[in-house]
């Protein structure tokens, strides 16, 4: 169960006083914006307008407490700011448009199925590039000083703001500033901001509204990001993971036409209890003790229809484009399943890239094997396997559902 640490509700009830901006988080929002522009010396109203929808929806939450609602309107800021920095080198450099982001591979799959150590494997390689945490948040050219300081500032963020109001997410998703990430940190809109924050029905609402263009947009500004953190320095091929692709996968071919889908599978029960924990504990930042049914209702909605709209974009690709990497088998035998991989992508497996795996798939010291049980979330075994009955359909193709992995991972 995930209840709000109580370091975070003492600290909560000691800042309410002073914290006020959560009372209109509209107002707060459009002086957040006029910060942002300032410093910048520019202006992009109508990407500010619609990251609006989600703050606003952030603030509207009744369990938000004064904290939670710092620290998500900081990092709606940080994602503004950002906008504005690749609209300004895109000025300064327009040859930064002409780079070729060639052959991608977007790592995707429910989460809890091994989509970061697929991720980070792949990226490991020599010839191959995954974007990293802090060039997300803070995307530009080369420069040894600017990313020394974004990497100090974020690890130590990070490590204040999870130690003191998410302790257990350390041991859930490891995570650090100079490590390969997922690339929700450079799409202004999806549905990871419910997953992040709580149920935000009126941004959920106003997501479901938009058109293919407007997702198109949010792809292309993907791009964006990604040709400027390519511009001046050695190219490679790019590894990018989330695992909400699975939703925009026709949209992502439309933006990246020669993109290969590396897709990690494991049994929805066990994936939903995981996943629940993990999006419960990250609630728990932001609002006081979240509602676990609230928390399984919405992970369940959200993760059957990335699988059904992947599904049925599957069928319209090439066999060649989507690769398949059961968990069980990649758990079981990482040395033999790792270079399949490798191979199906169209990569070469090196010594280089054999040398470095067992250091890859390493836990990091400290950490603790994830526990979760799906009951605490309302969500019962056979209302998830009715649920993603046509997805279990193509797994039992491929992948023991009943195995008992050798590693978590």
């Amino acid at each position: 169960m995930n209840h709000t640490p109580r370091t975070s509700k003492v600290l909560n009830t000691v800042f309410a006083p002073v914290v006020r901006g959560y009372e209109d988080p509209a107002k707060d929002w459009e002086k957040a914006v006029a910060q942002v522009e300032e410093e910048a010396g520019a202006e992009d109203r109508k990407f500010a307008d619609d990251l609006g929808r989600a703050a606003r929806s952030i603030g509207e939450e009744p369990r938000l407490m004064p904290l939670g609602w710092t620290f998500a309107l900081s990092q709606i800021k940080d994602r503004y700011a950002n906008r504005l920095r690749i609209n300004r080198l895109l000025a300064e450099h327009p040859e930064i448009a002409d780079e070729p982001i060639a052959d991608p591979v977007f790592v995707l799959g429910l989460p809890r199925t091994a989509t970061t150590l697929a991720h980070r494997v792949l990226a490991a390689s020599p010839a191959h590039r995954g974007p990293l945490m802090w060039e997300m948040s803070h995307t530009d050219l080369e420069d040894p000083a600017v990313a020394a300081r974004e990497i100090r500032k974020l690890d130590q963020g990070s490590k204040f703001v999870t130690g003191l109001f998410a302790p257990g997410l350390k041991h859930m998703h490891p995570s650090r500033a100079e490590q390969p990430e997922e690339s929700m940190m450079l799409l202004p809109h999806g549905t990871f901001w419910p997953l992040l924050h709580g149920a935000l029905p009126s941004y959920r609402e106003w997501y479901a509204q938009r058109g293919p263009e407007e997702l198109a947009g949010d792809y292309a500004y993907l791009k964006q990001g990604l040709q400027v953190l390519q511009h001046g320095r050695e190219r490679k091929r790019w590894i990018v993971k989330y695992p909400g692709h699975l939703n925009d996968m026709p949209t992502i071919k439309k933006v990246f036409p020669d993109a290969t889908f590396v897709w990690t599978h494991r049994n929805p029960t066990t994936v939903l209890a995981s996943t629940c924990s993990l999006v419960g504990t990250m609630w728990s930042m932001y609002q006081k003790d979240p509602d676990p049914r609230e928390v399984g209702e919405l992970v369940l909605d959200t993760l059957v229809t990335w699988v059904d709209n992947a599904l049925e974009s599957r069928l319209s690709m090439p066999p060649s484009s989507i690769v398949d990497v059961p968990y069980h088998q990649l758990a079981a035998d990482p040395h033999t399943e790792v270079p399949r991989v490798y191979a199906a992508i169209g990569a070469t497996w090196t010594t280089s890239d054999a040398a470095q795996l067992d250091q890859v798939l390493a836990r990091p010291a400290g950490t603790r094997p994830h526990r979760y049980d799906i009951a605490d979330y309302g969500l019962g075994a056979n209302q998830v396997e009715e649920s993603f009955a046509a997805y279990l359909g193509l797994l039992r193709n491929f992948d023991r559902l009943d195995a008992e992995p050798t590693a978590e991972m």
